[in-house]
């Protein structure tokens, strides 16, 4: 039993059914939403560190999981608009920027590499938790606040990371924990991974 396979799955099977309690039941469902939004993250943490420990993590499982990673999320978003679109068109510029961002790291990888980023850096992994936090805030109890803040300026951080991730690597490769880290393999020199952290 592919196990790490099984979770991507289900991270990926919640984006639609998170949208649709948000679209079709509506603030109802804000407590539920928040808990599958936690089991999604959890699924996202298991996968890496199993696949990991059953040495079947490859190019295609990163891959896979970084493609579902970007759906799960973009559908905590849209559920976030159209549960609280005032909340979120107050924020639109910056939302917006962040988009923007992910397009340009996709754009860039497909240019360059004619593949889509795959980095799962330490950085993003960090704005994953902002996030997260953020949407428990919004989705939770209508409030922006601090917690969207630190979001939106973790989520910059972490795409100015990625993109020079991209642009350094002399090659396509995943799991890079950072620009730095990226810098080193362009120079061949080797440096050790956490198996819990980046594979």
């Amino acid at each position: 039993m592919n196990i790490p396979i099984i979770l991507i799955f289900f991270r990926l099977l919640l984006a639609p059914i998170i949208l649709a309690l948000a679209y079709f039941i509506g603030e109802s469902t804000k407590t539920i939403i928040v808990i599958l939004m936690y089991l999604g993250l959890i699924s996202d943490i298991l996968d890496g560190i199993i696949a990991r420990k059953q040495n079947i993590s490859s190019a295609k499982l990163r891959r896979m999981d970084s493609q579902t990673d970007m759906i799960f999320w973009l559908s905590i978003g849209f559920s976030t608009w159209i549960l609280y679109p005032k909340l979120i068109s107050d924020h639109s510029i910056v939302i917006w920027t962040i988009l923007a961002m992910e397009i340009a790291c996709y754009v860039i990888s497909l240019i360059k590499f004619k593949k889509e980023t795959c980095t799962h850096a330490f950085l993003s992994k960090l704005w994953g938790i902002t996030l997260l936090i953020a949407f428990t805030s919004l989705i939770g109890f209508s409030h922006a606040g601090i917690p969207f803040t630190m979001a939106i300026i973790m989520g910059l951080i972490s795409h100015i990371d990625r993109i020079l991730i991209t642009l350094i690597l002399p090659k396509w490769t995943h799991d890079i924990p950072s620009a730095y880290h990226a810098y080193l393999i362009r120079k061949g020199i080797d440096f050790k991974r956490n198996e819990y952290l980046n594979g």
